[in-house]
């Protein structure tokens, strides 16, 4: 199986995008504007991501978080052999593949089509049946109602979109009565905190309550980068007024003996402050 692109513009060319002499700053964005961001930045830096991170996602690995839980251990999902399971903002699949070997039936969705790409490659030289996956925005998913038992997201779409209400309805359309889904999003309080992984990173320097966007945007005033805030009380209630019901809210602890440091994300702050919320939420 081929990527299958449900895309309103085709995939950039990747060697005419450039984002040297960014700004970044707080502004509102409108979720074109914000979804066009995410694709072009993405594919921008799929390689450089997969590069960097590649080692600790593994190929076939369904890790929740930086806090390196993993669904193998957490069984958030509960069983998955013989269910139908869409992954939103898959990246590269790995968590796809850790559900196809274990007997589900996995879409891995992204609006990267780069990202795609890294999937096929995986699979390629792995030489295993290649993960089904699509291209297409969160915002939007193009199945049918009740389409899939399950349905996940591990840092990937919800931070980017720009009316996660909507994609809360969404998830909610393509899930069958009872189905369940997960996803993890860095921790809404760390919003308030620099993204700093040393000491300066502990002082709370903005409004935990301001949901103005993270902007990233060129000369022209373009953005190039969108990321989305909101509380951990918005997202039981955009969870709620889709019509689901939260089951769990899981804050992974900072593991002893994993000393990764990387952005923001380090020992020191991970001992202090959460640094991801997972949401357990079931359709009813």
């Amino acid at each position: 199986m081929g990527i299958i692109t449900v895309a309103t513009t085709p995939p950039p060319d990747l060697h005419d995008l450039d984002d040297d002499g960014d700004d970044a700053l707080r502004r509102h964005a409108e979720a074109d504007e914000s979804s066009r961001a995410s694709r072009h930045w993405w594919d921008r830096n799929a390689d450089e991501y997969q590069d960097e991170h590649g080692e600790f996602l593994g190929d076939d690995r369904f890790t929740w978080c930086p806090e390196g839980l993993d669904e193998a251990d957490a069984r958030l999902l509960g069983e998955v052999a013989g269910r139908t399971v869409l992954e939103i903002g898959a990246g590269a699949a790995q968590c796809s593949r850790w559900l196809l070997h274990r007997g589900a039936r996995p879409v891995a969705m992204d609006i990267s089509y780069r990202q795609l790409q890294h999937s096929r490659r995986i699979d390629l030289a792995r030489g295993t049946p290649p993960v089904p996956v699509v291209q297409a925005d969160a915002a939007v998913l193009p199945f049918a109602d009740g389409s899939f038992d399950l349905a996940c997201s591990a840092y990937g779409a919800v931070p980017f979109s720009a009316d996660t209400a909507g994609l809360m309805r969404e998830v909610h359309r393509v899930l069958r009565p009872g189905g369940r889904w997960v996803f993890s999003v860095t921790h809404p309080i760390r919003w308030a905190f620099p993204d700093e992984p040393g000491v300066e990173g502990l002082t709370a320097v903005a409004s935990y309550f301001d949901r103005t966007p993270y902007v990233e945007q060129d000369e022209q005033g373009r953005a190039t980068y969108v990321e989305h805030h909101r509380t951990l009380g918005d997202r039981v209630r955009e969870l709620v007024g889709a019509g689901f019901r939260l089951v769990d809210l899981v804050e992974p602890e900072w593991p002893e003996g994993h000393e990764q440091e990387w952005g923001g994300w380090s020992p020191l702050r991970g001992r202090l402050i959460p640094g991801t919320a997972i949401f357990v939420a079931e359709r009813d």
